[in-house]
């Protein structure tokens, strides 16, 4: 690998890249900032990537992601560790900019498991439940438009590579996508600590399932709420149901990502 070609880490470029921490410069720019080799090696494989920014050490450790770049016509630049530092201190030397992906709930054929977050505010519970679906082999994510930016770089560094796995559809109307989501053959069930129906029980009936019991063997859409407040009264009544997670310990609750892994993972059990 060359020597470094970017030198000056209050460059413009440099600052270009550093600016994309905003809300407000991603929206202009229409790009966004992935950080550290796991992000940006997905990003590489399945995004629309501009540039990708490393070290001279970073580049020998991580070749396969520079030899990726250049098998896709993605530019790839050398810069000093006080660059790539002065773009994000928290990117292990590795930085890319890719476009702002958009996703809608039409892409989706025949979805058996979406996970839904309404008014999810922290970075890391959103990234963390995108790598959850991700990794329970759901269709999709869908973030409403009360949600934190996908974009986000906090949300993107928790998702570990996920974002750029399954469609996240953003900035929906909640009460819009239960309709879309119940018209394509899901059901809907609301996950809350006060929940009539228990996991475990309908864990225990999947796929045979009695009348008025939601059953997990079904395509379900999980709809989960805001990690302070949980759900409110009218978005937990869009659900056809309320699902509670059992609690046997002493613990007062779960937090958000916790509870959705296991929401996720049920049904993607239940499902095979």
């Amino acid at each position: 690998m060359s020597e470094p070609t970017l030198t000056n880490p209050r460059a413009e470029r440099v600052k270009a890249v550093r600016s994309l921490t905003s809300g407000s410069a991603r929206r202009r720019a229409g790009r966004f900032l992935v950080e550290g080799p796991q992000s940006v090696r997905e990003a590489v494989l399945a995004a629309e990537v501009h540039d990708v920014y490393v070290t001279v050490e970073a580049a020998e450790r991580y070749a396969e992601i520079v030899d990726r770049a250049h098998q896709r016509g993605i530019r790839v630049s050398v810069g000093t560790v006080e660059v790539l530092d002065a773009m994000s201190p928290d990117a292990q030397q590795v930085v890319a900019v890719a476009s702002l992906m958009s996703h809608t709930l039409s892409e989706l054929v025949g979805p058996r498991l979406v996970a839904v977050l309404a008014n999810v505010r922290d970075p890391g519970n959103a990234g963390t439940v995108i790598r959850a679906a991700d990794a329970a082999g759901a269709d999709a994510a869908l973030l409403t438009a009360e949600s934190v930016d996908v974009h986000n770089p906090k949300v993107v560094r928790s998702t570990a590579g996920s974002l750029f796995h399954l469609p996240v559809v953003t900035g929906a109307d909640l009460a819009a996508a239960v309709t879309a989501l119940r018209s394509a053959g899901l059901a809907v069930l609301a996950a809350d600590g006060a929940g009539e129906h228990d996991l475990d029980d309908l864990l225990d009936v999947a796929g045979r399932a009695p009348d008025g019991v939601p059953d997990l063997a079904r395509p379900t859409a999980w709809l989960f709420g805001n990690e302070a407040w949980g759900l409110r009264d009218e978005d937990r009544a869009l659900a056809d149901a309320v699902v509670r997670v059992p609690i046997r310990g002493r613990a007062e609750s779960l937090n958000l990502a916790t509870a959705a892994t296991v929401c996720l993972y049920a049904s993607s059990r239940a499902q095979r």
